[in-house]
């Protein structure tokens, strides 16, 4: 039997799939629960051989518990459950060790399969999202304007980016201006959003 936690935050959903994948003969769900950090804690109590994880929860999300997994838990396998998959999100997942990722719309029949395959060592990802992912431009931003933009969140005023980077705010300013320009933001924090959605930061 291949022991599966589901991890995912819309319940609904989760019982769903839970109760879907407990009619195949080889898969057994030995916990589901809600959250990134009730996540962890099953892993450590129940020690799955594959979790499936929901991208986007709030707290630990998806790729936040794939990092940990890979590092606390290196022979569980992950696999990954989006409704958007933007390609930097699927190249963030995979270089975090996801081995399955797939759209939540797929047949259960398929992800059982994606379970069987990722537990057995091999990869899956759905084939719409792989094109979307080859088919994405190459980052038009310098290594300077991307140091700018991962120093952007909420708070962060010009001064504190300059600290953090090791230039004038005048010269952040132009890059950033430059990087919104590029990108065709609004603001700096859209253009900070932009770059991580593609993966470039």
């Amino acid at each position: 039997m291949i022991r599966v936690l589901l991890v995912d935050d819309e319940r609904l959903t989760r019982q769903a799939v839970a109760a879907l994948l407990e009619l195949e003969p080889d898969l057994t769900v030995v916990a589901d629960v809600s959250d990134g950090l009730q996540g962890m804690a099953a892993v450590a109590e129940h020690r799955p051989d594959v979790v499936v994880l929901d991208v986007e929860m709030p707290g630990l999300d998806g790729p936040a518990v794939a990092a940990r997994l890979a590092r606390e838990f290196p022979k569980v396998r992950v696999v990954m459950l989006t409704r958007h998959a933007r390609p930097g999100v699927l190249r963030q997942a995979l270089s975090l060790g996801a081995k399955g990722f797939l759209a939540k719309n797929a047949p259960a029949s398929l992800l059982a399969e994606v379970i069987r395959r990722v537990h057995a060592g091999l990869r899956y990802v759905d084939p719409e999202f792989a094109a979307d992912a080859l088919a994405e431009a190459d980052c038009p931003l310098t290594e300077r304007e991307l140091d700018v933009l991962r120093q952007v969140h909420d708070t962060a005023t010009a001064a504190e980016i300059a600290a953090a980077v090791h230039l004038s705010p005048g010269t952040v300013r132009n890059y950033v201006s430059s990087a919104m320009a590029k990108l065709g933001a609004r603001t700096r924090a859209e253009a900070a959003r932009i770059a991580r959605d593609h993966g470039w930061l």
